[in-house]
């Protein structure tokens, strides 16, 4: 691949090479079962492990330009009563960005009935041969905490700031969620510091997030090589039959992810910002293809801002602001995942949602999905909670854990791609404000 070409191009190129090979590897299994078993194995030994050089590099970055972006957006503000309309066009949209999403999805699954094409022998592969991960998403689901007031500033507050980002364990990223509040507070205790002294300290916090764009880059010199190697793993593990199987929902999900992307993004940008859709999307086409590809918003996020300061020119202190927030709260694809499975998986079990009943689900999807840790497979343990909540059997997540895998990957671009068109909302909107 010539290195000649813009980055996008050819992370695009292999992404077609990837799906290609994929496709011939499953086609030969067919009449050759051992060449895929041996794929399969090289996939997990080799392929697996290199995707996890790309995807590792960019988790390294997180915390650090979480909070020196979000530090740094709020000191440039140089005023702390500026950051309450942007803090509040922010959340507005987050919200409205989310509920539309799960309506659109809802529709879709109402319109296609796809929980009602699935063969009862078809459920019953799907079940016992995605029982014992169904489980364990019930049992992650078990342990967390009910929500309330004190759930909520443990959530926020922890009595160990550090060991809270930091994590347990170190297969997964901390929470981000105090360390969003902490970037918070010091940006804001930030602003009240003489002029000089603000200055310096946001010219600190800016080094610190150009080194972590740094290493951002040469993550993505390997995105063009990884990316095949880990769209490749996917396809061979998940193979065709199972999406065969349920291939109606989904394609409903697909649609319904696109329209929201494309369709309601696009009307945004057409509405609130002078920004024309189709020349805005290809502007951020390696975003999309980064999260894509990473299944993770937050290791989309370094990529994110990059974008939004050097494509689209977004203020300093709207991206720094939006973005990393928009990372863990603003999950609109994962919102309209979730109630796309809720009713899919009842409908299955031929358990019927009432219209109040899909609007009280509408509003918890939208409240889960905030609270979905911005990594792949995050939502599984908490669509478990909502199955329940509906009196629909939590193992019942079962009959979709074979393809989300490809959904983590296509809700995930979705939930980058708002969080950037509502960056670029807020700072259209802000700018506005600042002119009038």
């Amino acid at each position: 691949m010539s290195a000649s070409k813009p980055l996008a191009t050819r992370i695009l190129w292999g992404l077609a090479v990837g799906v290609i090979a994929a496709v011939i590897t499953l086609g030969i299994g067919q009449w050759h079962p051992a060449t895929l078993q041996a794929m399969q194995a090289f996939s997990s030994a080799v392929l697996d492990p290199f995707g996890q050089v790309f995807l590792r590099m960019l988790f390294f970055v997180v915390i650090p330009l979480v909070f020196a972006s979000l530090a740094s957006g709020i000191t440039q503000l140089g005023q702390l009563d500026r950051l309450g309309p942007l803090a509040g066009r922010t959340f507005a949209l987050f919200v409205a960005n989310m509920g539309i999403a799960v309506g659109i999805g809802l529709v879709m699954m109402n319109l296609l009935q796809p929980g009602h094409h699935l063969s009862v022998d078809d459920k019953s592969q799907l079940l016992q041969q995605y029982g014992v991960d169904a489980n364990l998403a019930v049992a992650k689901q078990h342990l967390q905490p009910s929500m309330n007031l004190s759930t909520l500033v443990e959530m926020f507050m922890p009595r160990n700031l550090f060991a809270a980002f930091v994590g347990q364990s170190t297969d997964k990223l901390g929470d981000v969620l105090p360390l969003i509040l902490f970037a918070i507070l010091v940006g804001a205790a930030a602003t009240r510091l003489s002029e000089d002294k603000r200055l310096k300290f946001q010219a600190g916090l800016d080094v610190i997030s150009e080194v972590m764009t740094g290493i951002v880059g040469f993550a993505l010199k390997l995105a063009p090589y990884a990316v095949p190697a880990m769209i490749y793993s996917v396809i061979v593990k998940v193979g065709t039959g199972i999406l065969f199987t349920l291939s109606v929902f989904v394609a409903g999900c697909t649609v319904a992810l696109a329209v929201h992307l494309f369709g309601t993004m696009s009307l945004w940008l057409m509405l609130f910002t002078k920004r024309q859709p189709l020349a805005y999307f290809r502007q951020i086409r390696p975003l999309l293809i980064t999260a894509f590809s990473t299944s993770s918003s937050s290791a989309s996020l370094p990529a994110s801002l990059a974008i939004a300061r050097d494509e689209l020119k977004l203020a300093p202190s709207t991206s720094g602001f939006v973005l990393p927030l928009g990372a863990t709260m603003n999950m609109s694809g994962t919102a309209l995942f979730e109630g796309c499975v809720v009713l899919f998986v009842a409908q299955a079990f031929n358990v019927e949602l009432s219209l109040g009943q899909q609007c009280v689900l509408m509003l918890l999807s939208v409240l889960s999905a905030v609270a979905v840790a911005g990594i792949p497979g995050g939502s599984l343990p908490l669509i478990a909670g909502l199955l329940a909540t509906f009196g629909v059997p939590p193992e019942g997540i079962g009959l979709v854990l074979g393809v989300d895998r490809i959904l983590d990957m296509l809700r995930t671009t979705v939930n980058v791609g708002s969080d950037i068109v509502t960056a670029t909302v807020v700072d259209a909107q802000t700018a506005g404000s600042s002119d009038a």
